[in-house]
């Protein structure tokens, strides 16, 4: 059987079986379509949190939008990439959290921006992530801690929509909050969840 490999993808089973008219096997197709879907959650997290930033430079308005729910995707976001690049995990497991993090900075940002003026408080919080965020994203903290942190990273991001339910229920309107990058967040976790599932399936 002839290998054939691009990004850590080897076609040569599939593509070998298939030209002998035989359809894959499960251990051959499933590590595939793994890393296929997870390289296409990476692509399209490149653009999730775009919608939302355009949708406040356009109206230069963070109405109806819970700063709290944001921060907590920044911390999210961080915990997990810093996890994920610990353990020296593959690009495809991980790109994701790299470029919503990225997303996240810039939104958070903007987000400060057209609330001024901002509190001591808020300013307390931005220099705490700088001091703190590249510590995390080099490793650089007890295991054990580590561990802790990438297991409550689960409940930051429930805990991060909290907040702008609650806003939307306050005030009965979703103010700047852009549909769209919400139904791609959730068509990313839908897509997550099957990566999982196939991982699942290949290690039973």
């Amino acid at each position: 059987m002839v290998e054939l490999k691009f990004l850590g993808m080897d076609f040569g089973c599939a593509l070998g079986s298939l030209s002998n008219g035989q359809f894959p096997e499960k251990d051959c197709l499933l590590p595939l379509i793994s890393k296929l879907l997870g390289y296409a959650i990476v692509a399209a997290s490149t653009t999730v949190k775009l919608p939302q930033i355009l949708k406040i430079l356009q109206h230069k308005s963070v109405r109806g939008l819970s700063v709290v729910a944001f921060e907590l995707e920044l911390i999210g976001y961080t915990i997990a990439l810093a996890y994920c690049l610990h353990k020296g995990l593959p690009f495809s497991a991980f790109g994701e959290y790299l470029f919503l993090l990225i997303q996240a900075i810039i939104l958070v940002a903007i987000i400060y921006y057209f609330s001024q003026p901002l509190g001591m408080k808020t300013w307390m919080k931005g220099l705490l992530y700088c001091a703190v965020a590249p510590t995390i994203l080099a490793g650089q903290i007890d295991p054990v801690l580590f561990e802790a942190l990438y297991a409550s990273q689960h409940a930051i991001f429930l805990c991060a929509r909290i907040p702008q339910i609650w806003k939307n229920f306050k005030s009965k309107s979703t103010g700047e909050l852009s549909f769209l990058t919400f139904f791609m967040n959730f068509a990313g976790s839908m897509g997550k969840l099957t990566l999982t599932m196939n991982f699942s399936l290949q290690i039973f």
